[in-house]
């Protein structure tokens, strides 16, 4: 039986994400951004977010174990937000304690929706450095 996929947001600090972005890496997820470009990139005192968005079940890879697609809204070293998307175990995911109240998670839902996507993100920084 599928878990149910929880409508929640979730806060986690810098150090939480990159422990979770680790932990994706070790699993083999095929959504996580790189624990190197989150270190380079990611602001260090700071609240990130991410939303269950999807039940991820690998049927053509049975070893692989079922995650919740999350999107994430991060907060970047020049004080930007923007989204992209990490694969969460369910069990590590219960696991962050929870701390928002529903008018907050509305907001970070609808931040989520009008941020630009890392991809954007990195491209428009490579144009702006050509």
């Amino acid at each position: 039986m599928t878990p149910t996929l929880p409508r929640t947001v979730r806060a986690v600090n810098t150090a939480q994400l990159l422990d979770l972005a680790q932990e994706a890496a070790r699993h083999g997820f095929s959504q996580r951004l790189p624990v190197d470009w989150l270190q380079e990139h990611l602001a260090a005192e700071t609240t990130h977010y991410l939303f269950p968005t999807l039940v991820q079940r690998l049927t053509h890879r049975p070893e692989m174990p079922l995650q919740w697609r999350c999107q994430q809204l991060l907060t970047i070293s020049t004080g930007e937000q923007i989204w992209g998307l990490l694969d969460i175990l369910p069990s590590t995911f219960d696991k962050i304690p929870e701390t928002l109240d529903t008018p907050s998670k509305k907001d970070i839902v609808s931040r989520i929706e009008q941020a630009v996507t890392v991809r954007e993100w990195v491209e428009r920084a490579a144009d702006a450095g050509s």
